[in-house]
């Protein structure tokens, strides 16, 4: 499922990331990689505030809808 489908506060697993190359490129270097661990902080007109690699990072809608996750499992 896509990024943007997810709540403040629930903590995901990247599992693919789409788009073009350059798109993929900059998601790669923010952290957005496969089996990467992401937090939402918070959602506010679809645009959002992801925690990825002890850093916040600020993502439009648009390119939210580009990281597709699963949530994790708890164990």
């Amino acid at each position: 499922m896509p990024l943007t489908f997810i709540g403040a506060g629930e903590t995901v697993t990247v599992r693919k990331v789409g788009g073009d190359t350059q798109t993929r490129s900059h998601l790669s270097d923010m952290g957005f990689v496969p089996n990467a661990k992401v937090t939402v902080v918070q959602t506010q007109g679809g645009n959002m505030i992801i925690n990825v690699l002890d850093s916040r990072i600020a993502m439009t809608k648009e390119m939210a809808s580009k990281v597709m996750v699963e949530t994790c499992q708890a164990v």
